[in-house]
């Protein structure tokens, strides 16, 4: 299997730059460009429908060689900046550049992108050697290397010989494979990706998200994907752009955006974790005690000295916390309202003092707890994030 599409009469394509980064910030400083030209930037990007604003103030560099994903619930934008980058989309202010090349009102044809979409899009009455090749022939590339270049792509998406065949002769799996060598067979600079998995069953989707990523590192193609799939994002991703309501709420690696959250919204999205308002009652440079509107006290870590009377949330993700006799330094009585067994681990609805109930995920080590038993649930200072009242980060 070559290690990237080849085209011996075309210009080296630039080697991907260290390591992949991708983040936001203002017009007067690029952050994301510190690894040479930004392969995708989005500056003060608006789309609007009429009076409706679908993406607001959306700055963006996206590093040459990485993996970025747009993640967030339906309607939040994500597919509208995909669409915008690929000339679907006008957009109503700001400018999109790939490469450092202003594209915003370049046509779609001129901006050398591949693009994979949820249904496949493949042409039914076309063969997949016909499918996979439409866009070198429409580029006007020679015969002999459409052939070469088309054996070359089938062969990275692991179908070869499957040439003649037609679309309806194949799984929904290898349709998307077709769709995603069409898309890759004449080296563009950016791939775009759809929500590509979404028609795809579960040990399909899972297969699926291996192959993107091995063919992403091993072409060295920029690649944006989107999703509305937390495990995909995660599982894929160099950087996340976790959107919601047409804006950016936080940007990061997978760590950075599930172990500390920037937003109320990031936390609840991305894992569903447990958010347990409270009022700090004392607080030192670094720690904060915090007594819980469920009736306990906690002890957290916290970056600064916190004002007594502050209204603040404890985000604890349900894998940090312990369930059972572990020692940890809060510990929270309860009672078990639901247990879900998932073979390795188990999942815990425990209702804290009859106010609240929290999500616990734990690894199975012995006797699993049923409904109705009483159980101990408990964190460490260091496993959680505080919140300020407007639902931001304490930093």
């Amino acid at each position: 299997m070559p290690d990237k599409l080849t085209d011996q009469t075309s210009k080296p394509r630039p080697s991907p730059a260290g390591a992949s980064q991708a983040v936001a910030g203002s017009a007067a400083a690029r952050p994301g460009a510190e690894g040479g030209t930004p392969a995708v930037e989005f500056r003060d990007i608006d789309i609007a429908y009429g009076k409706f604003v679908a993406v607001r103030d959306f700055s963006l560099a996206i590093r040459r060689g990485s993996f970025v994903t747009l993640l967030g619930p339906s309607g939040c934008g994500k597919t509208t900046i995909l669409r915008s980058i690929a000339g679907l989309v006008d957009i109503s202010g700001g400018q999109i550049s790939i490469g450092g090349r202003r594209v915003d009102d370049v046509p779609i044809y001129k901006r050398n992108i591949g693009l994979v979409f949820q249904s496949y899009a493949l042409f039914p009455h076309k063969n997949v050697f016909d499918n996979v090749a439409f866009g070198l022939k429409y580029r006007n590339v020679p015969k002999a290397d459409i052939q070469r270049k088309v054996r070359q792509a089938l062969e990275m998406v692991r179908l070869p010989g499957s040439e003649k065949k037609l679309p309806s002769q194949l799984s929904g799996g290898q349709q998307q494979r077709i769709a995603l060598a069409r898309a890759i067979v004449f080296e563009p600079e950016v791939l775009l990706l759809d929500e590509p998995l979404s028609a795809l069953d579960a040990n399909m989707r899972e297969e699926m998200r291996v192959e993107i990523k091995k063919i992403q590192k091993e072409t060295g193609i920029t690649a944006i994907f989107v999703t509305h799939d937390q495990e995909e994002a995660l599982s894929m991703s160099d950087r996340i752009v976790v959107m919601n309501a047409g804006a950016v709420e936080q940007i990061g690696t997978p760590e950075e955006v599930y172990e500390t959250p920037a937003t109320a919204f990031v936390a609840d999205f991305l894992g569903k974790a447990n958010m347990l308002a409270g009022t700090v009652s004392a607080a030192d440079q670094q720690t904060a005690t915090v007594s819980l509107a469920a009736g306990q006290t906690v002890t957290v870590a916290s970056p600064r000295a916190l004002a007594p009377g502050a209204a603040v949330t404890v985000v604890v993700r349900p894998q940090k916390l312990a369930v059972g006799p572990a020692a940890t330094s809060n510990r929270l009585a309860g009672r078990v309202v639901s247990t879900s067994y998932l073979g390795s681990s188990a999942i815990y609805e425990v209702d804290i003092g009859g106010r609240t109930t929290i999500r616990a995920n734990t690894p199975i080590s012995g006797k699993i707890a049923r409904e109705g038993e009483a159980i101990d649930v408990g964190f460490g200072p260091a496993d959680c994030v505080l919140l300020d009242e407007n639902g931001s980060r304490i930093a």
